[in-house]
C-alpha cells in the first residue's frame, strides 16, 4: 500500500471518527432535550392539576357542612363573617354587603346570638369590620352583639385568631359560595367547628365576573392546605 493510500485511508477514517463522535454528540443532546422537554410537561401537567386536586379535595370534605339557605343553618351562638373589600366611598363593597345581610338574616331569625366580623383594619384609612359594624347596626343589630377583628388579614388568621384569640369552638361561617369550602374548611382544621351560609355569586355577577375569583380560589386552596399541614404560621398578630 503507498503512502497516498495509506494517508487517504487515514484521512477517511479520521472523517468517520469524527463524524460518529459528532453523531454521538448530537445523540445525548437529543436525549438530554427530550427528558428536559418531558420533566417540563410534567410540571406544566403538576402544575395545573395540583390547583385542581386541592379545590376538589376541599370541597369534597366540606360537602355536608355547607349550605345556601339560612333555613337549614342549624342553631349556633357565633356567625363569622369575612372581610371582602371596601368601595371607594368607604361602604362595604357589593359581596361584602352580601355577607352581612346574610348575617343579619341569621340574626334576626334567632339562628345565632353573635356577630363576629373579621377583616382587614391595616391602615388608618382602611377598616373593613368598622364598615361592616355599622352596615349591620343600620340593619338594627344591636353594637353588643358584634364583635370585632381587626387582624383578619386572610381566611387563615381569621379562623385562627377566632379560636386562639376570642375563644370561638362552634360557628356558623359565612362568604359567598366560591369561598364557603376554604373557609370551612380552613375554621375545623384550626379548631373551629363550623358549618358554612354560602351567600350567591355567580348567580348575581355572572360566570364571566366570576371567573377571576374562582381561579384565584383554586390557587389559594393550595396556599391553605400547605399552610394546614406544613407550615402552620402564627396570625400577624396573635
Amino acid at each position: 500500500m503507498t503512502l497516498k493510500k495509506i494517508s487517504d485511508f487515514n484521512g477517511l477514517r479520521n472523517k468517520r471518527r469524527k463524524f460518529n463522535l459528532r453523531r454521538r454528540k448530537q445523540n445525548v443532546l437529543a436525549k438530554i432535550f427530550y427528558r428536559l422537554r418531558s420533566l417540563l410537561l410534567w410540571l406544566v401537567i403538576g402544575t395545573c392539576l395540583i390547583p385542581i386536586i386541592s379545590t376538589g379535595y376541599i370541597n369534597l370534605a366540606t360537602s355536608s357542612d355547607r349550605y345556601r339557605s339560612s333555613a337549614q343553618i342549624p342553631h349556633e351562638d357565633v356567625a363569622i363573617v369575612f372581610g371582602a373589600g371596601l368601595s371607594a366611598d368607604g361602604t362595604p363593597s357589593p359581596m361584602l354587603a352580601d355577607r352581612v345581610e346574610s348575617a343579619v338574616e341569621l340574626y334576626q331569625n334567632g339562628r345565632i346570638h353573635k356577630l363576629l366580623m373579621t377583616g382587614d383594619n391595616s391602615m388608618i384609612s382602611y377598616n373593613e369590620v368598622m364598615a361592616m359594624k355599622r352596615f349591620a347596626h343600620d340593619l338594627d343589630v344591636p353594637t353588643q352583639d358584634i364583635t370585632l377583628d381587626y387582624a383578619g388579614f386572610s381566611t387563615y388568621e381569621s379562623c385562627y385568631r377566632a379560636h386562639q384569640v376570642f375563644d370561638v369552638h362552634r360557628a356558623v361561617v359565612i362568604t359567598q359560595n366560591y369561598h364557603l369550602p376554604r373557609a370551612v374548611y380552613t375554621c375545623r382544621q384550626l379548631g373551629v367547628n363550623a358549618v358554612g351560609l354560602g351567600t350567591p355569586d355567580r348567580e348575581i355577577y355572572g360566570l364571566r365576573g366570576m371567573i377571576p375569583y374562582l381561579l384565584r380560589e383554586m390557587l389559594a386552596n393550595v396556599k391553605a392546605l400547605s399552610d394546614i399541614y406544613l407550615t402552620r404560621p402564627h396570625p400577624t398578630f396573635l
